[in-house]
């Protein structure tokens, strides 16, 4: 079992660190012939923090950085209604064209059928991605309000020279304290095409990864990421046996003594909105695998994984043992993925009769 702090020794059951953008959602339409465009809030990072809170009731917190300006008060208007306390977050002097510091965008298309999701992110010289060592006091976070869980990712270390190394800092410090830490490999091609490529992602990552006790990636993240072979998997992603992913956990456990847990989530992709869905996890030598989906139809893929990971993270947190961990996460990833925007709209009931196996009748 992980060794986790009691929940009345700490503030927060769960932190995140990393970036949070505004997503502008076309709908059924596509980017670029849109007119009209929905505004969410989401980030990976953050997505974890708000779907435990929200959905999973758990005391969530935020550190971030934010440019002062009617975006970034639209952003914190959308981020206070997911209940994230936003204590944490730093705000930067607006230059009022965003020569210095600016908040990012995120257009994101869902996809359908043969078109595939699409996101095009506008986020350069953003705030949070000029954090360095030294902008946030972790010691007073982690040793004296206390965190049970503290949750980062690959999307924010990809943001700039900086942000790796607050990564580190932070993760220091979360060990320090007791802390248990968690790290989603997130792979994006976009991120790290201008930043070294695929060859610094892993040298990155793969720094990163002795100070973290619970990695969490997809079926592409532990080869882009940390140059872990998961063998069996056509380049289509259309075969995903377990048995690969064994081998990668041997090599991976091998390499990071540190990881107390492992999980993925294992997508067949048959079209945009239909996908076979289900989830592993390792832990203590043993795998856990979630019940599969097959066919699962899709209405917003994006935060799919987040989802899975929040309710991972709420499973193990709450002391429920890796198989019931994994199902929460498959599950809440599943519903995530049935209504728009990067963040769950799932609350703990549904999660729970999805697991349990309630079908999807009319309730009345």
């Amino acid at each position: 079992m992980i060794e986790i702090k009691p929940t009345e020794a700490c503030q927060f059951d769960i932190l995140s660190l990393g970036e949070v953008m505004l997503r502008l959602d076309p709908g059924e339409g596509r980017i670029r012939t849109s007119r009209h465009f929905t505004a969410w809030e989401g980030g990976g990072e953050y997505n974890v923090a708000r779907g435990l809170k929200r959905c999973f009731g758990m005391r969530a917190a935020l550190v971030s950085a934010f440019a002062d300006n009617e975006v970034g008060r639209l952003l914190e208007n959308l981020m206070l209604t997911g209940g994230v306390d936003l204590t944490h977050v730093q705000w930067v002097a607006y230059d009022g064209v965003g020569r210095a510091s600016r908040n990012g965008l995120n257009f994101t298309e869902r996809g359908f059928g043969v078109r595939s999701a699409l996101g095009n992110s506008d986020r350069g010289h953003t705030a949070a991605s000029q954090l360095k060592p030294g902008d946030i006091d972790w010691d007073h976070i982690f040793g004296e309000q206390g965190v049970r869980w503290f949750h980062t990712g690959g999307i924010f270390a990809g943001l700039s020279d900086t942000t790796p190394q607050v990564i580190e800092e932070a993760l220091t410090s979360a060990r320090k304290y007791g802390t248990i830490t968690s790290y989603d490999l997130n792979y994006r091609a976009s991120l790290w095409n201008a930043f070294g490529g695929q060859d610094n992602c892993q040298r990155l990552n793969r720094k990163i990864a002795p100070l973290v006790d619970v990695m969490i990636g997809n079926e592409e993240d532990f080869t882009a990421c940390l140059g872990l072979q998961v063998s069996g998997v056509d380049a289509q992603m259309k075969s995903l046996p377990i048995e690969g992913f064994q081998s990668m956990i041997q090599q991976a456990t091998r390499e990071f003594p540190t990881l107390q847990v492992i999980a993925t989530t294992m997508r067949t992709v048959h079209t945009a909105t239909v996908n076979d869905w289900k989830a592993l996890c390792w832990q203590g030598g043993e795998m856990y695998v979630s019940g599969n989906r097959p066919q699962l139809e899709i209405l917003d893929r994006v935060g799919g994984g987040d989802s899975f990971a929040s309710g991972l993270i709420y499973g193990l947190l709450t002391g429920q043992g890796p198989q019931r961990a994994v199902d929460y996460g498959a599950a809440h990833g599943a519903l995530a993925m049935t209504t728009p925007g990067d963040t769950s709209m799932a609350n703990l009931a549904e999660v729970e009769a999805l697991m349990s196996g309630q079908s999807a009748r009319v309730k009345r």
